[in-house]
């Protein structure tokens, strides 16, 4: 067999690979030495911009499988058939850590699907909790800000954290969950994945449904409680990455099964939220689970920064049969996801191998950074042209959406959408255990205690207020943790 050459990037073989051409044996260097720029160029050049959020994150290639029928919702043909195959490539990952960050932090968990369908790719972008912090885009980026690094301190700061969520109670539900133990999953494999927007689907007969997906973790839901997570910071930072590289390895291949909750435009309209608001959920008693499929994760990336690092996944990678909906945060994430990996990758960051459709793709798109295909060939640039076959197939046109408003404007969030209380109450009382509840007021108070600064007293205040409101109970442990007195019978009258 005959060995590689050594050669520099433009592909001329090479022999010079350890020592720099200088004048005399002690130098100085001179500037033809181009392998010598070229090497030192590239190196200089080897981390892209970290992802804001999502930046530490784990891969793995898969496979979908159908296990149900659900072709009278969706003529997706993704799901066309019992038993039809779908290959996939999922990234877990951290939301507000960096990349350096310890696996075990109490964080939430990015979940993102990338299904190579025969239609294109279908971008299935979520989390491992079915709700959100913020209700509304123009929030994201002031709530991100809070869990990232403080301007002046440069470090974490839990006040900023506390002082935006006292000042939000639409945040309640999902901060009951990541300050439970489900903040802190033992690894990727044991825990559940969630499309959280809601989303619609539509079936042959263009009729439209709206839809929930969910990922149920067939491994079992196992979480650390805080103190497993701490320790583990001090022995493992990539425990997750590692447990997951490690059961890929040995064939314990991770899997999960879709489910999905489905709701009429009727049951839309007389649900007692908003069925489109990303902090609140759909009662499972009202809206069963409907299984679907099979995920099993099958391939580690034989390099890392190729295959996770440059997947790009996007929202508003949907394909025909599946569709959006009002949720005011996907519509957000239409725009901004497409956006930052244009800003990371470059305009054509959908031709890297893993986020590349394997399928036929068309357009009148040319040129950019990065252009790694044939960018077009000699083929028309523009529509309409006299030159191409390009065709417009008519079975792909969605079928329009009936709106409740012809009015434009800047609506508050909360307009008849403001009862924060009744899902985190009814998560603290019925979905939690006894020790669920223990653990969950012990994290809450230990975050809390590290609030300082003027404001403390009434940042702490605030946010207890909350907390009454979702559980007395649970107000008054708080209280009693954070050594805040309270009136208890001004506080059982006041609920």
């Amino acid at each position: 067999m005959e060995k590689k050459k050594l050669t520099t990037a433009g592909g001329r073989p090479y022999t010079e690979f350890e020592n720099s051409m200088t004048i005399g044996n002690r130098g100085p260097i001179l500037l033809q030495d181009y392998f010598l720029h070229e090497d030192m160029a590239h190196f200089n050049r080897e981390r892209i911009p970290e992802r804001v959020v999502h930046a530490k994150g784990s891969g793995a290639f898969g496979i979908f499988t159908i296990t149900h029928d659900i072709t009278k919702y969706t003529k997706a043909k993704i799901f066309s058939e019992i038993g039809k195959q779908t290959q996939l490539f999922v990234r877990f990952s951290q939301v507000g850590g960096e990349k350096g960050s310890a696996d075990s932090e109490r964080d939430p968990r990015g979940f993102a699907l990338k299904f190579y369908t025969e239609d294109g790719n279908w971008d299935l972008v979520g989390n491992n909790t079915p709700v959100f912090f913020v209700k509304d885009p123009k929030k994201f980026s002031h709530f991100i800000h809070t869990q990232k690094r403080d301007p002046k301190t440069n470090c974490k700061n839990p006040t900023a954290i506390w002082d935006f969520w006292s000042l939000n109670p639409e945040s309640l539900h999902q901060v009951m969950i990541l300050m439970s133990d489900r903040g802190t999953p033992f690894s990727h494999r044991h825990m559940n994945g969630f499309g959280s927007h809601t989303f619609s689907l539509i079936n042959q007969n263009n009729e439209r449904v709206w839809v929930k997906f969910h990922l149920k973790t067939m491994q079992g839901i196992k979480n650390f409680t805080n103190e497993e997570a701490n320790e583990m910071k001090s022995i493992d930072l990539d425990h997750s990455q590692r447990d997951l590289v490690e059961a890929i390895e040995k064939k314990d291949f991770p899997k999960w099964m879709m489910q999905i909750q489905v709701m009429t435009d009727e049951q839309a309209k007389k649900f007692k939220w908003n069925p489109f608001d990303l902090t609140k959920i759909w009662p499972h008693k009202e809206f069963p689970l409907i299984e679907v499929g099979i995920m099993e994760l099958n391939k580690i990336p034989e390099n890392y920064f190729r295959d996770v690092e440059q997947a790009a996944f996007a929202p508003a990678n949907v394909v025909n049969g599946i569709g959006y909906s009002p949720d005011k945060m996907l519509q957000g994430r239409l725009l901004s996801y497409p956006d930052a990996h244009r800003y990371r990758l470059g305009v054509n960051y959908e031709q890297i191998p893993v986020n590349k459709c394997p399928y036929m793709v068309a357009n009148y798109q040319r040129d950019g950074f990065m252009q790694t295909g044939d960018n077009g060939g000699a083929s028309a640039n523009y529509r309409p042209n006299s030159f191409d076959d390009l065709v417009i197939d008519e079975n792909y046109k969605e079928p329009s959406m009936q709106l409740e408003s012809n009015i434009a404007d800047w609506f508050y969030r909360n307009e008849n959408d403001d009862d924060h209380y009744t899902q985190p109450g009814d998560l603290y009382r019925k979905a939690m255990n006894d020790q669920d509840r223990k653990n969950l007021a012990s994290n809450i108070i230990s975050s809390m205690s590290s609030i300082v600064g003027e404001k403390k007293n009434e940042i702490i205040n605030r946010q207890l207020c909350h907390f009454f409101r979702v559980d007395i109970q649970l107000g008054m442990a708080l209280a009693k943790g954070l050594e805040v007195t309270i009136d208890e019978k001004a506080m059982a009258h006041a609920q």
